[in-house]
């Protein structure tokens, strides 16, 4: 049986996309990129996480931020989080990243 998580207490992983990472014309697709990529995301995370794909306009912000309830995560605390699910920090980035990669390539038609 598995537990309904309400969405505001869900760890929000924000994936911020460099423009760079679609080629010389990215400044101009990275914005429909961003919508694109959350619908796929959504589909093949699990219940415990939610995400937001945003263009990487500053790049003090990390490529990653995690949130709970609005109120931003440090990364030990995350992984805390992460821990009561049986799931992992740098396991969820690597395959965010991953899928990420596939993203863009399916994206750019390659």
């Amino acid at each position: 049986m598995s537990v309904e998580i309400p969405e505001e207490k869900k760890l929000t992983v924000i994936c911020r996309v460099e423009a760079g990472c679609l080629g010389p014309e990215g400044d101009k697709l990275v914005a429909r990129f961003c919508g694109f990529a959350l619908d796929n995301f959504e589909r093949t995370l699990p219940a415990h996480i939610a995400i937001k794909v945003l263009p990487r306009m500053d790049k003090m912000l990390p490529e990653m931020d995690y949130q709970v309830m609005g109120r931003t995560l440090s990364r030990e605390q995350s992984t805390k989080y992460l821990e009561l699910f049986d799931d992992d920090t740098d396991q969820l980035e690597e395959r965010l990243n991953a899928q990420l990669i596939e993203l863009i390539n399916q994206y750019l038609g390659r």
